[in-house]
């Protein structure tokens, strides 16, 4: 069967994107707690150019790799609709293992850690993207579905819905929403202790559109309206400048890596290890800070 022509949600979406953005500066002049800062939301915004520009110019890479893979697929799925629907869940589940991989693999999370730099919440940070996607091999992760037999146009389709879906989550205007609805999709409540850098809400929340997959593997952690989400990175960057949004992890690999008297598997850990490693313990990961509050709290 012929790859039919699929339109691009993104493309089609960003009209709505800038539209809905107005709406939310227009809402946080009158509501308290929405906050939106000028340079950090340009900041925003030129990572989102960025990465369409970085998606143009490179996205053959992984797409090129997919199809190369395609033929030796085990089944042929088809186009029908029951088939786009089976992509959407098996490739959301699919980001759930990425996102999940990004958060404790320093490789992966160099170009993810972009997504999380941002001090505020709100719907411009949703465009904060990364540069850096192709170098991160983040197609990696689209292997095993192109080996079952999905075409890798239709895999980028339901990949451009699953992150369609995931722009209106980054707010802080919505509290938390009906029960059913918090207990299977990925909402704003949810999404913001992902976002959130306070100890007790690390390395969570890792859905796309169904939280289902949080809970089923023990990454689900509710926000608890005592303790409010403060946003941003463990050491925040000093800096609304793109690039160096774009590539200070990536700086700081290079650097750990390149330090006199490491063995080769500190090396390796400096690269592929959890965000936060170091050989002498100068530094902190995620795991830690959680066990340090963790601590604290039973006192």
């Amino acid at each position: 069967m012929d790859v039919p022509d699929l339109p691009s949600p993104t493309q089609l979406a960003i009209p709505g994107f800038i539209a809905l953005i107005l709406v939310e500066l227009v809402v946080a002049r009158f509501v308290s707690g929405i906050r939106y800062e000028a340079t950090d939301t340009l900041a925003s915004l030129t990572m989102g150019v960025g990465n369409v520009v970085e998606g143009l110019l490179l996205g053959f890479v992984g797409y090129g790799v997919l199809m190369l893979l395609h033929p030796f697929g085990l089944f042929d799925f088809g186009w029908g609709i029951g088939t786009f629907a089976l992509c959407f869940v098996l490739d959301d589940l699919r980001y759930y293992v990425y996102h999940r991989t990004a958060h404790v693999s320093r490789f992966f999370w160099a170009a993810h850690v972009t997504h999380h730099s941002s001090q505020h919440y709100n719907l411009s940070t949703a465009l904060r993207q990364t540069w850096t996607s192709t170098l991160s091999a983040t197609f990696l992760f689209r292997i095993p579905l192109v080996l079952l037999g999905f075409h890798p146009v239709m895999l980028g389709f339901v990949a451009a819905l699953n992150a369609l879906y995931q722009f209106w989550i980054h707010t802080e205007a919505i509290g938390k929403l009906p029960g059913p609805i918090e207990a299977i999709f990925n909402t704003p409540s949810h999404h913001r202790v992902h976002h959130a850098r306070n100890a007790r809400y690390l390395d969570a929340n890792y859905a796309g559109t169904l939280i289902i997959w949080d809970r089923l593997f023990g990454t689900f952690i509710p926000e608890d309206e005592t303790e409010p989400c403060r946003y941003g990175l463990v050491k925040n960057l000093a800096t609304f400048n793109p690039v160096r949004i774009a590539l200070h992890e990536w700086v700081g690999i290079a650097s750990d890596v390149t330090r006199r008297g490491l063995s080769l598997w500190q090396r390796l850990a400096y690269v592929f290890g959890p965000p936060g490693y170091s050989h002498d313990g100068s530094r902190k990961t995620s795991r830690m800070l959680k066990e340090e509050w963790a601590a604290q709290s039973e006192r």
